[in-house]
C-alpha cells in the first residue's frame, strides 16, 4: 500500500467520524480504531502493538474533534456545562485506568461486553420517551459521577470517546433531551479522551517496535491526517444535528448503536461481512 492510498483512507475515515461527532456526539473511535488496526497490521506491525496504537491514536484524535463539536453545540445552547463537568472529571480518571487495562491485556473480551451493553441500551432507548429538558444536576451528583466512571472506564479500555454509553444514560436516566444529550456528551468526551490519552502515552513510552513518529502508543502521523478531516467536519455535523427533529435523531442514534454493538461483538466478522 502506497502512502497516498494510506492517507486517503484515513482522510475519508476522518470525514465520516467528524460528521458523526458533531451530529450524534460520539467520538468515532469505533470507526477509527478498527480501520487503523487494519492499516497498521497490513503494514506488518505486530497485532498486539497495532491494537494499542489504533486505540490510543483514535482517542487522541477524538479530543480536537470533540472540542470542535462541543463549541458548535454550546453556541446553540445545547450543552449543560455543570453536569458535563461533574461527569467529565471522574470520566477522565476512569479512562486513565481503562487505558492501563488495555495496555496490559487483550481488549477482545471487553469489546464483546461493550457490544452487548450497547445493544441492551439501544433497545432500552427505543422504548423511552422523548424528553425536552435540561439535566437536573441537583441531588443527581452521585449518579452523574457513577455514569462518568463507567463511561470513562470503557472509553479508555476500547479507545472510544464514550458518547455511545453516555447519551443513552443522559436521555433515559437524567431525562435529558436528545439535542442536549448530544451537546453535553461531546463536551464530556474531551475529558474522557484526555484521561485515556495520557495513560496510553505513559504506558507506551519505552515500548519497542512502535511505528515511526509515535509518542507512547499515539502515532502522530495518523493523528494529523485524521484531525485534518475530523475537526472541520464536526461543525458540519453540528449544523445537521440541529436541523433534525429530536425524535428522528434518537432513531438515527439507535441504529448507530445497534451497528456499533454488533461490530464490537464481532458479528460482522463471523458472517464475513465487510462492514
Amino acid at each position: 500500500m502506497d502512502f497516498f492510498t494510506y492517507t486517503l483512507i484515513l482522510l475519508l475515515v476522518g470525514l465520516l467520524v467528524g460528521f458523526l461527532a458533531g451530529l450524534l456526539g460520539v467520538g468515532g473511535g469505533f470507526i477509527m480504531g478498527p480501520v487503523q488496526f487494519w492499516l497498521l497490521s497490513y503494514l506488518g506491525l505486530d497485532p498486539n502493538l497495532a491494537i494499542r496504537v489504533a486505540f490510543a491514536t483514535s482517542l487522541t484524535a477524538t479530543i480536537p474533534t470533540a472540542m470542535s463539536g462541543a463549541a458548535g453545540h454550546y453556541n446553540k445552547g445545547a450543552v449543560d456545562s455543570k453536569p458535563a463537568l461533574i461527569i467529565g472529571i471522574p470520566s477522565f480518571l476512569a479512562a486513565f485506568l481503562g487505558a492501563i487495562i488495555t495496555s496490559k491485556a487483550p481488549a477482545s473480551t471487553l469489546s464483546v461486553v461493550f457490544g452487548v451493553v450497547i445493544i441492551i441500551l439501544a433497545l432500552w432507548m427505543l422504548r423511552s420517551e422523548n424528553p425536552d429538558t435540561t439535566i437536573q444536576s441537583r441531588h443527581m451528583t452521585p449518579i452523574l459521577i457513577i455514569i462518568g466512571l463507567g463511561t470513562g472506564l470503557l472509553s479508555g479500555a476500547l479507545g472510544i470517546g464514550g458518547g455511545t454509553i453516555l447519551i443513552p444514560m443522559l436521555v433515559m436516566i437524567m431525562g435529558c433531551s436528545m439535542h442536549r444529550a448530544i451537546g453535553t456528551s461531546v463536551t464530556v468526551v474531551i475529558f474522557t479522551a484526555l484521561g485515556g490519552v495520557v495513560s496510553y502515552i505513559i504506558n507506551g513510552w519505552n515500548v519497542s517496535g512502535l511505528p515511526p513518529y509515535s509518542v507512547g502508543y499515539v502515532n502522530l502521523l495518523n493523528l494529523i491526517i485524521l484531525i485534518i478531516a475530523t475537526v472541520p467536519m464536526a461543525q458540519v455535523g453540528v449544523k445537521a444535528s440541529h436541523m433534525i427533529p429530536a425524535k428522528k435523531l434518537k432513531y438515527i442514534y439507535i441504529i448507530l448503536m445497534i451497528y456499533i454493538g454488533l461490530r464490537m461483538m464481532g458479528v460482522f466478522s463471523w458472517l464475513n461481512l465487510p462492514i
